[in-house]
């Protein structure tokens, strides 16, 4: 057992310092874990922030300015005044997302208790921005006209008291969303990147025949790969949570880091072991990126990060059930965004253990398939 041991850490050793000598890997790794993480979650912003809209104002009344006073920045630039001739026109260029046009005599019909209608026209093709600003402009016009009419937003005075709190995001800033998920998104793109090519590099060198012709067996090979490369990982992990997530993003992380740090361990075991299958098929490190590409984008699309896993079809969610991103996803949200403890995440990592498990039999046997044609 010892001589197992010494193997799995020696062979490691040189799978760091050959990763010490590839530059172009190193620099993916930072790049990931710093700028990376750091784009893809200040970048993907879900809020509006000074969306560009029109009034086309037919009334000229005192309601009519006071709508348009109402836009303003972060959310919208100062609205501009175009004739109803020129909406179509710069919609279609892009010019603006939301044209809102005020038909003669809104007030005057307003007053006498008629019900006008307000035209709001949304350019869809700003899909995110569309949604959530057609949402914004019904409550912002409706609460002045409220105040216009009776002297106070609500129209009427309610029987209850509704009181809404917001857990776990207060703000809705997508920033405490995006970051996380974008460290999660780079852990399992990383480890099976780091694991592949590891592989790759040793048949492109002709270092994989050397080992070959050593007393080592397959298992030793794999576990040194799985142990260097997560080892990597885990410590661009700890230290992007730690400097850029909860330092430069100000995060606020709310449950146990190294419960977390423990779940990426489980789920490092599952990757590396996926990242080792795949460099076993492939040949070259061209063909390890387009295996990657065909795998890596579903599992981040499919597993829970992007959109929430519930809202998927049924078929999809039972053949991701059985992938360990989804389960990491869960967990790490639970740990990171709610504080759950072990009691509560458990299943996931037993989930993700199994499910590793069951990778690393079938990479394993592959992988000894193919040294033994290899020798």
């Amino acid at each position: 057992m010892k001589k197992h041991l010494l193997n799995i850490l020696y062979l490691g050793k040189k799978e760091l310092q050959s990763l010490w000598q590839d530059k172009v890997m190193l620099f993916l790794i930072i790049y990931s874990f710093s700028l990376g993480i750091y784009i893809g979650a200040t970048s993907a912003s879900s809020e509006l922030n000074k969306v560009p809209i029109a009034f086309v104002d037919e009334d000229h009344s005192p309601l009519s300015a006071r709508l348009m006073k109402a836009f303003h920045k972060p959310r919208f630039l100062a609205p501009d005044v175009i004739s109803a001739s020129d909406i179509d026109k710069n919609m279609d260029e892009g010019i603006y997302t939301f044209v809102i046009t005020v038909p003669p005599s809104f007030e005057k019909e307003l007053l006498q208790g008629k019900r006008p209608t307000l035209q709001v026209n949304i350019d869809a093709t700003q899909m995110s921005q569309a949604g959530i600003g057609a949402g914004y402009i019904q409550q912002m016009i409706n609460d002045e006209l409220n105040i216009f009419l009776n002297g106070h937003k609500t129209s009427a005075e309610l029987p209850i008291k509704l009181v809404t709190r917001i857990k776990f995001n207060p703000t809705l800033d997508s920033i405490w969303f995006g970051s996380i998920m974008k460290l999660i998104e780079q852990i399992a793109m990383l480890s099976i990147i780091l694991s592949g090519a590891a592989l790759i590099r040793e048949r492109e060198h002709g270092t994989l025949e050397h080992l070959l012709v050593m007393p080592l067996n397959a298992v030793e090979i794999m576990l040194s790969k799985i142990w260097s490369m997560g080892l990597v990982i885990i410590i661009a992990t700890a230290l992007s949570l730690q400097l850029l997530v909860k330092e430069i993003l100000a995060v606020p992380i709310i449950g146990s880091e190294w419960l977390f740090l423990f779940g990426v361990l489980l789920m490092l075991f599952a990757t590396t072991s996926m990242g080792i299958f795949m460099g076993t098929i492939a040949r070259t490190m061209p063909q390890l990126g387009l295996i990657v590409i065909l795998t890596i984008l579903p599992l981040q699309v499919l597993s829970g990060s992007v959109t929430p896993f519930d809202s998927m079809p049924k078929g999809i969610q039972d053949v991701m059930f059985l992938m360990p991103t989804s389960h990491f996803v869960k967990m790490a949200q639970g740990v990171l965004y709610r504080g759950a403890g072990i009691d509560v995440v458990w299943p996931q990592l037993l989930a993700i253990t199994a499910i590793g498990m069951v990778f690393f039999l079938i990479s394993l046997a592959i992988f000894r398939k193919s040294l033994a044609s290899a020798s």
